[in-house]
């Protein structure tokens, strides 16, 4: 095993909300604590917030992207990975080097072990010490900027110990509802959390004004500078290339001396979003940077399991092209159903779904009708908690023809197979654990 193995082993042993969700594990104490204990790494460098129910992700990529290809060294800390632990903690073009993970384990783990007793009567959780981490490898790696995705909420998030000099709030929904609260404005106000005092917050595009209105009165507490995307970009459009699987996208501001115009690999009608967003924070901390860098920086940007197309490998007859996409929730997968009909207009598609018990299935299975030649229903692997049977219910309430199993490994070799021979085109989606299941199945295929 090697250094990040047993690192990951030793993490196992603190709470992880990923994996085992439950209320009142949130604050803030814990990971202000810990950084204290090692000289606050945080604020070793300048960096940018990111929070946000969806794309925040994609935002904080872009924005990592376009500082690296600015010249400056970059920190991306970011959830969740997909096949390796270091996704999480990289530079915006790969990892680190091996010394910069390994050092700062050893920095870390003998400072928390000889911890005798909290200050506070609360465990430690596996999230808090996966931040204070990232602290330290980008400290250690002696970064120039960072970029932090929030993991869940905003306001007792961990991440929220760091003081950006710019944050961003991306498109807001109902998520996560028992931790967050029931409605928009009272999610709204968590992710509102993030917003410091004197600091400025650019803010995509809302669903309803409520959550416009929530968002303000916060920035105007904190005196903090309020930047709608939607006000400020204008002339924004998108077209697909399904030769180069690329899509060109063109929008203008007056923040820009000359409209932005880039071919980027992440995909679709969210992405077009995430780019003004990106754009308009980059020139809000950087105002003299040449447009040319930040299409540069759009362009390179790419990420796991977010329409990641999987096309270079029809040489093994067992793989079919793959579309990968962890989205989750109706508004997501109709996103995604969205890119693959503007994508793969006359292709004939596979669907392989499973999702954690929490997902509404009900809906998001109703989202699948007329579109699949062929539907795999499976549970996403092993970690998260799922509900196949309810899934199976869902399924034939909206008169689906499907095949279901619970044993994930047999029926995602049976889906890849069956697309390959039939020649179908096979989405993937419903959940990042199922896409990572995907990934490692093909790891041993192509390994053969």
């Amino acid at each position: 095993m090697n250094a990040i193995d047993i690192f990951q082993d030793w993490l196992d042993d603190y709470l992880n909300f990923e994996q085992l969700p439950q209320k009142d594990i949130f604050w803030l104490d814990t990971i202000d604590f810990l950084c204290k204990r090692f000289d606050n790494p945080q604020d070793f460098a300048p960096c940018v917030h990111v929070a946000g129910s969806k794309g925040k992700g994609s935002v904080s990529k872009m924005i990592a992207c376009i500082l690296e290809e600015a010249g400056y060294n970059v920190g991306l800390y970011s959830s969740p990975h997909i096949t390796d632990f270091r996704e999480r903690i990289s530079t915006p073009s790969g990892f680190f080097p091996e010394e910069i993970y390994e050092d700062s384990i050893k920095e870390l783990v003998p400072n928390i072990e000889s911890i005798i007793k909290l200050p506070f009567d609360r465990p430690i959780t596996w999230f808090e010490l996966v931040t204070l981490y990232s602290f330290l490898c980008f400290r250690r790696a002696n970064v120039d900027w960072s970029v932090f995705e929030v993991g869940l909420g905003g306001r007792l998030d961990a991440t929220n110990v760091v003081r950006p000099k710019i944050c961003c709030i991306t498109p807001i929904e109902l998520e996560h509802t028992e931790f967050l609260g029931n409605t928009l404005e009272k999610i709204a106000a968590e992710k509102a959390g993030i917003i410091k005092n004197c600091t400025p917050v650019v803010i995509s595009q809302q669903q309803c004004q409520s959550i416009k209105t929530v968002l303000c009165e916060k920035a105007f507490t904190k005196h903090a500078e309020c930047y709608f995307v939607d006000e400020l970009i204008n002339n924004a459009h998108y077209s697909f290339n399904d030769k180069t699987r690329k899509m060109h996208v063109h929008f203008e501001s007056q923040l820009f001396n000359r409209p932005i115009d880039t071919q980027m690999k992440l995909l679709g009608k969210m992405q077009v979003q995430n780019a003004t967003v990106a754009a308009v924070t980059i020139k809000k901390i950087l105002p003299n940077i040449d447009e040319a860098i930040i299409e540069r920086g759009l362009a390179k940007a790419s990420l796991p399991g977010r329409f990641e197309i999987l096309e270079h490998l029809h040489h093994y007859e067992q793989i079919p092209e793959i579309v990968l996409d962890g989205a989750h929730t109706v508004n997501s997968i109709n996103l995604t159903l969205d890119t693959l009909n503007k994508m793969y207009g006359e292709y004939k598609i596979s669907l392989l779904f499973a999702c954690a018990a929490d997902k509404d299935i009900k809906d998001i299975s109703a989202l699948f009708k007329y579109r699949f030649e062929n539907i795999y229903l499976t549970i996403p692997g092993n970690v998260k908690k799922s509900d196949i049977n309810s899934a199976i219910e869902s399924f034939k309430n909206n008169d689906l023809n499907f095949e279901a199993d619970a044993d994930y490994k047999k029926i995602i070799k049976k889906a890849l197979e069956e697309s390959a021979l039939k020649k179908n085109v096979l989405l993937v989606t419903g959940s990042f654990y199922l896409v990572s299941e995907v990934k490692k199945i093909i790891k041993e295929i192509t390994a053969d």
